[in-house]
């Protein structure tokens, strides 16, 4: 095997050993004796960690490194405190854990760890996904979440299908798809006219427009959770604005009018 020497010597891998030596000590402390840390099971912790993942989300977001940290932290508890319940039950330990997913990235790049030729990103995970089915997955798809919310899970389902060559050659036919599902959509659901609509059939054709512009935003480089995330603050900010000033003028939202409330917006487009 080959292994490409460190670029820069890490001057601080002797404190970052004893903080981890740290939190494992703390976690062990905390679980024999805090009340609320010894009742706790995989179980229990599940909708917590989901619930740091997207505070890291948040603070990803807002570009705040303090916060990144602070949520880095939980996460990292998180981790140690499943390898703990893990070790309880002779299942396995955080060395376990540790070790395991230095195997597989080791063993996934070949073009550091061995003497494969990779120049590219697109060649990389060209690699990665056809590693993985080597080592018995039987579908390039095994590895997308079952749970992952849907636009997520239609990013990660693309970016695998693109891992082993399927995928359009130009953005230009990327978009004339989401032009076709466009009027395949319109054909099922006609604002303009007043005839009853089969919901299922433009349920079906309005996801199937949603996939295609997924699959357009990731040819050009665009994320569409983040972009999506950004508008949904952006309209919180702007409403928030809304309600705070027409509150200052002695108005209720209830009450105002569209006209009104529109003007208000406008200025909080502004600031």
């Amino acid at each position: 095997m080959t292994r490409k020497p460190f670029s820069t010597p890490d001057v601080n891998r002797k404190a970052k050993l004893e903080a981890f030596d740290r939190l494992l000590t703390v976690m062990d402390e905390l679980r024999e004796n805090c009340p609320w840390d010894k009742k706790q099971t995989w179980e229990t912790l599940r909708h917590l960690t989901i619930e740091e993942t997207y505070e890291l989300s948040d603070a990803i977001l807002e570009n705040q490194a303090i916060e990144v940290k602070k949520e880095l932290g939980d996460l990292m508890l998180h981790n140690v405190f499943y390898a703990r319940i893990a070790q309880e039950k002779q299942q396995f330990d955080v060395a376990d854990v540790l070790n395991s997913i230095c195997d597989k990235l080791i063993e996934r790049h070949p073009h550091v760890y061995g003497d494969v030729v990779a120049n590219d990103e697109k060649t990389v995970k060209e690699n990665w996904e056809k590693i993985k089915l080597r080592t018995g997955n039987t579908s390039v798809l095994e590895g997308v979440p079952k749970s992952l919310p849907a636009l997520v899970k239609a990013i990660r389902i693309q970016d695998k299908a693109r891992g082993v060559g399927f995928d359009w050659e130009k953005k230009e036919q990327v978009w004339q798809k989401v032009e076709e599902e466009m009027r395949e959509f319109q054909a099922e659901f006609n604002g303009a006219d007043e005839k009853p609509i089969d919901h299922q059939k433009a349920m079906a054709e309005f996801g199937d427009l949603l996939f295609s512009l997924v699959n357009y935003a990731r040819f050009i480089q665009i994320d569409p959770e983040e972009a999506l995330e950004r508008t949904n603050k952006k309209f919180i900010k702007r409403f928030q604005f809304l309600e705070r000033e027409s509150a200052k003028d002695g108005k209720k939202l209830g009450e105002m009018s569209l006209a009104e409330m529109d003007s208000y917006w406008e200025r909080a487009k502004s600031m």
